[in-house]
């Protein structure tokens, strides 16, 4: 569809999103009232929100319409998984330019669809409103099946500290991106379209994981939100966390570590959990650390000594972001 947002009009860009929705057996009423309606067999409802900014959390120069469509959905629907629980439904609040091409938001919506698709969600409903920047507000929900949710204040002393997913990619390819590169492509595309394993979340809690979160933040900076959260300290292995060939050849070509990637880097969403000793993990999960008595260390160790930069990503600390 050519023109822009402010030609088609608020009600007419309503429509032409919600005409590229698809549904699921759980959406009981969707866009098109003045709410939607969800099922929740379990009667308690798992909900996140986040919001995504131009210029601080993607790059229309960087990523196309569809990768931010699909990376928005991605990191809050990984925050229920990260709970335990498997997403149902999302909202989104849209501010846009009247002056943004219709075909940048629709192919916004058409990636939040898709990705939604992947971890067996639908988009349920949201606003659009006229703004100067375009911003994108979301809220996903999710059920958690029966289960008890897994928080990051369950940690105990002899636990093991394991992740199933990517970590340092995205941070990786933004170290690509950010020197006017677009290869290897792999690492780019990371960055700019995480993959969380969703299913690994409620995967998790059935089989007793005591605290669980997921990596958006960095590895460090988030497995210090279990730590302080359960009182412990947290020890993790470097030599147990893989780092793929290319990685070190991109840490080569920009002068940076890699493992430093791996250890604050975020945007990976990757699942990280604490289970018992004893509970035997699918080969998915990577067993990297341990979880100990708390003590005069820092909460979160590198091979039992802190680690020299804590990274991970603040809003009121970190510069500009991508």
């Amino acid at each position: 569809m050519k023109g822009t947002v402010g030609e088609l009009g608020e009600f007419g860009l309503i429509r032409e999103l919600t005409s590229r929705l698809t549904s699921t057996p759980a959406v009981r009423l969707g866009p098109g009232d003045d709410a939607a309606v969800v099922a929740a067999p379990d009667r308690r409802v798992v909900a996140s929100t986040d919001v995504l900014l131009e210029g601080r959390h993607f790059r229309r120069d960087w990523s196309t319409a569809y990768d931010v469509g699909r990376k928005a959905a991605a990191q809050n629907l990984a925050d229920i998984a990260a709970m335990g629980a498997v997403p149902t439904s999302l909202l989104l609040g849209l501010v846009v330019p009247a002056e943004l091409p219709v075909t940048w938001a629709t192919e916004l919506m058409d990636g939040i669809r898709d990705e939604c698709q992947v971890a067996g969600a639908a988009v349920v409903g949201g606003d659009v409103v006229r703004g100067d920047v375009i911003t994108l507000a979301i809220t996903a929900l999710g059920d958690l099946r029966g289960r008890e949710p897994v928080t990051r204040a369950g940690a105990s002393p002899g636990d093991v500290v394991a992740y199933t997913g990517w970590l340092g990619w995205s941070a990786a390819g933004h170290a690509v991106l950010s020197r006017g590169f677009r290869s290897p492509r792999a690492f780019v595309e990371a960055h700019r379209r995480p993959e969380p394993p969703y299913h690994a979340g409620p995967a998790a809690a059935g089989l007793g994981a005591t605290a669980m979160c997921d990596i958006s933040d960095g590895l460090i900076a988030d497995l210090g939100h279990i730590a302080e959260a359960s009182r412990v300290r947290i020890d993790l292995r470097s030599g147990a966390i893989d780092i793929p060939g290319q990685m070190h050849d991109i840490g080569q070509a920009v002068g940076v570590d890699p493992l430093q990637w791996v250890l604050t880097g975020g945007e990976d969403h990757a699942i990280v959990a604490v289970f018992p000793a004893d509970v035997k993990l699918p080969a998915r999960w990577k067993v990297i650390g341990e979880v100990l008595s708390p003590s005069s260390l820092p909460q979160v160790t590198v091979d039992g000594l802190p680690w020299h930069s804590k990274g991970g990503w603040d809003h009121f600390g970190s510069p500009e972001g991508s």
